[in-house]
């Protein structure tokens, strides 16, 4: 089954009346309480239900689920843009514990980031690589707290590639600066949950106009997901009242250089350009490099 591509709920309503009373007590549980079931072990689950945790993982095959994290990871993708930052905040109590917290958070990025590795397709990694490089101008896209990601991506790639427009929220709207899209160019969408409706709004006029786009999301339900060309999936799953964009950046960063190694000799001249420049004008702190020079002058 494509666990990815079923809703859960639909899933359990079709197969209730076949379901054991066991079952049955689980799949009532999970339709009232969704969002407290979704990240349950299956021992909990079924401490709270009344029945064994071997009981669990066989109501999850009964359902044509691989197995109980299949069934949960579905669960999680019915509920992430359903549930409201306060509910989010109120979910989050076993972060309280600064030294539990910490340690659990960052797992929780590691798992994140182990995910995205295992789900990453290559060869769509490459066509979007092809894409970014052919494009006659980049335009890239996110909102809210994936504005973060866009600003970070256009921030190297317009060293890489000769034109990129990061598509900011401000005093001209978004659709102002994307109004001069053609099919020669290449718009690079971010969405993650709550997913921003004028993001998908965007990509959705980009694409009455023949352009190719990029999606980079948490998952292939995403709403982005559906009318991009190319889609890169980084999952950013947490439950808190922030989003995790540790992996989606580590998937940003691989695109980075990727990109870069295309252009290895192109953007090495343009750095030692650069180089001469920031020396010349102090852009950055060169106490350690004055020093050496004065030691020098002082032998």
């Amino acid at each position: 089954m494509e666990d990815k591509n079923k809703d859960l709920i639909k899933i359990i309503q079709m197969n209730f009346t076949r379901l054991s009373k066991g079952h049955k007590l689980i799949a009532e549980y999970i339709m009232s309480n969704y969002d407290k079931a979704a990240f349950m072990t299956a021992a909990k689950l079924g401490e709270v239900v009344g029945v064994s945790e071997s009981t669990v993982v066989r109501f999850a095959l009964a359902l044509g689920f691989s197995g109980y994290p299949s069934l949960q990871r579905a669960l999680q993708e019915l509920i992430k843009n359903k549930l409201t930052t306060v509910q989010r905040l109120s979910m989050s109590g076993e972060y309280t514990d600064n030294e539990v917290g910490i340690k659990k958070i960052l797992r929780t990025d590691m798992e994140n980031i182990k995910s995205t590795i295992d789900e990453i397709n290559a060869d769509v990694f490459e066509k979007v690589i092809d894409s970014i490089l052919s494009a006659r101008r980049v335009y890239i896209l996110g909102l809210r707290s994936s504005a973060a990601l866009a600003e970070y991506l256009g921030f190297y790639l317009d060293i890489i590639v000769d034109d990129v427009k990061v598509v900011r929220t401000g005093i001209s709207d978004i659709f102002e600066q994307i109004i001069r899209v053609t099919k020669d160019d290449l718009v690079i969408g971010i969405s993650y949950p709550r997913y921003s409706r004028k993001t998908l709004d965007a990509l959705k006029y980009v694409k009455t106009k023949q352009c190719k786009i990029v999606g980079i999301t948490d998952s292939l339900i995403s709403p982005i997901a559906s009318i991009a060309d190319y889609t890169l999936i980084a999952r950013s799953n947490m439950l808190s009242f922030v989003d995790s964009l540790v992996a989606p950046m580590s998937l940003l960063n691989a695109l980075i250089v990727a990109v870069g190694m295309r252009e290895k000799e192109d953007i090495g001249k343009y750095f030692n350009e650069l180089e001469n420049i920031w020396n010349e004008y102090n852009i950055y702190d060169n106490k350690e490099k004055n020093i050496l020079n004065d030691n020098k002058r002082t032998d």
